[in-house]
């Protein structure tokens, strides 16, 4: 079947080229970031791709009181800087499966970098799942995703 029809196999290797560039790219955009013991909204984080890699930075800080953090718990270079602005999301690889995996993930309130793991809800692909790993501990949020 192949050989009388080539048109098709090479129209269905295109049409999953396109789906899945299409569907790795829904990641990339801006995400309000929401406390997961609380509920409450602390952040607009960018995530964009640099050298083919998912990276993030904090855009916006929206939790009351907080819009002018300080990294106060920093150590090094980011030592009492702005939490706005910070790049938080470092290098993270698609696996192939729309998962994104990385060794730096970075949590400024806390001043410590995770190993993590992000995927869009496959039943609500305005939800982002953020996870956090130290050692065989996790713990997961959810983001929303921001229309503007």
């Amino acid at each position: 079947m192949i050989k009388k029809h080539p048109e098709i196999l090479f129209f269905s290797i295109v049409l999953f080229l396109i789906s899945y560039s299409v569907s790795s790219q829904k990641i990339v955009g801006k995400w309000k970031t929401v406390d997961d013991r609380n509920g409450n909204p602390k952040a607009i984080v960018e995530l964009y791709k640099e050298n083919g890699l998912l990276n993030g930075r904090v855009l916006k800080i929206v939790e009351k009181g907080k819009e002018n953090a300080l990294c106060i718990k920093c150590k090094g270079d980011l030592k009492d800087k702005p939490v706005e602005g910070m790049k938080i999301i470092f290098g993270f690889e698609d696996n192939g499966e729309g998962v994104f995996k990385g060794k730096k993930l970075f949590d400024p309130e806390q001043a410590m970098t995770f190993r993590g793991r992000i995927w869009i809800d496959p039943d609500n692909s305005d939800q982002l799942k953020v996870r956090g790993y130290l050692a065989f501990l996790y713990r997961t949020q959810t983001w929303l995703r921001v229309v503007d």
